[in-house]
């Protein structure tokens, strides 16, 4: 029997950190946890466990660390920010560029349905106006849609990478059943929220058949999905260890094929290449597109605006509501500027 997972708080110096990879599409990631309990094996992330001095193995999964009060820092973040750029919203929304939350860990894993840390941060984002993207696998992302329709968000990815029962549980043992991502991606959609997938990772020998990655597209389509984005595994360092044991454990035959394939970080482009042109060719059959449509201007919030939903928790410095008997979706904030 599996011990329950260890929920350790840290008090971040930052909440935003600059992402200085010029391949990023991102300029900026957020965070609002390190580790994970969905616990994929194939997650990049692990490696960030051995930062804390801790293993890279379901240690990743067993040990998280909530970063309390994340919206304060970040909020205290921006306002300096806002503050180096006169008080110019517009200005500070050009400087910040595109932020990504949920790039090492998922920002919607079950501890958010209690911490809250990833709404809160987004009430945050909402208030400056601050172009956002989040990529999670968790329906709980459902629960934020009031804050998120008056949020610059730029994009939603929600990650499918098979519909295969057997692979999805051997491979990602706490994650929300793929029917249910697909679910989240028809009501993100039906929200007017620019949504889709990351068919990813693709994993070699066990997502990869033509058959098995049409069906993900086809099923991705159906459900509003307004873009796909395939990405072919990668196993670096401490990961590839242990995501190595998760495939002795399920499927052994493969591991020598791994340890071929996997020389390094990367498959070699005499694998990917091959692959990527047949997946962009289902996706030009079926009309579907690897870019993320603009949002038009007028779709979010700019940064002035101040009513926020009161499901999320008051920030540092904004006086907290008593919502007793309140009827109203919304209450009026003052973010300290």
């Amino acid at each position: 029997m599996r011990k329950p997972p260890v929920f350790e708080s840290i008090a971040p110096k930052q909440v935003m950190n600059k992402v200085t990879a010029p391949e990023m599409p991102f300029q900026w990631s957020i965070n609002p946890y390190r580790g994970c309990t969905h616990g994929c094996s194939f997650c990049y992330a692990r490696v960030t466990h051995t930062y804390m001095g801790l293993a890279a193995d379901d240690t990743f999964r067993h040990h998280v660390f909530v970063k309390e009060n994340a919206a304060d820092v970040l909020n205290a973040q921006l306002r300096r920010k806002l503050k180096h750029h006169q008080g110019d919203y517009a200005r500070l929304q050009r400087d910040i560029g595109l932020v990504n939350i949920g790039t090492a860990t998922d920002p919607y894993q079950p501890i958010e349905a209690r911490q809250r840390e990833t709404r809160k941060c987004l009430e945050v984002l909402a208030h400056y106006g601050i172009q956002t993207s989040i990529t999670t696998r968790s329906p709980l992302i459902r629960r934020d849609i009031d804050v998120l329709k008056h949020m610059n968000i730029q994009s939603i990815h929600i990650s499918v990478n098979t519909l295969d029962k057997s692979v999805w549980r051997n491979l990602e043992p706490a994650t929300p059943a793929p029917q249910k991502r697909l679910e989240t991606i028809q009501t993100l959609a039906d929200a007017g929220l620019p949504v889709g997938i990351l068919l990813a990772p693709i994993i070699p020998h066990l997502t990869d058949s033509r058959e098995q990655l049409h069906d993900v597209i086809h099923l991705a389509i159906q459900h509003g999905a307004h873009f796909i984005i395939p990405s072919v595994l990668r196993l670096s360092g401490e990961v590839k260890t242990w995501f190595l044991q998760t495939i002795q454990r399920h499927y052994p035959e493969l591991v020598g094929k791994y340890q071929r394939l996997y020389k390094g970080a990367y498959a070699p482009q005499s694998y990917v290449r091959p692959l990527m042109d047949s997946v962009h060719t289902m996706l030009d059959e079926l009309q579907m597109t690897t870019d993320i449509p603009a949002r038009p201007l007028s779709r979010y919030n700019t940064g002035q605006e101040d009513t926020r939903s009161s499901e999320s928790d008051a920030f540092t410095g904004i006086s907290c509501v008593n919502r007793e008997g309140m009827n109203s979706q919304s209450v009026q904030l003052t973010l300290p500027i």
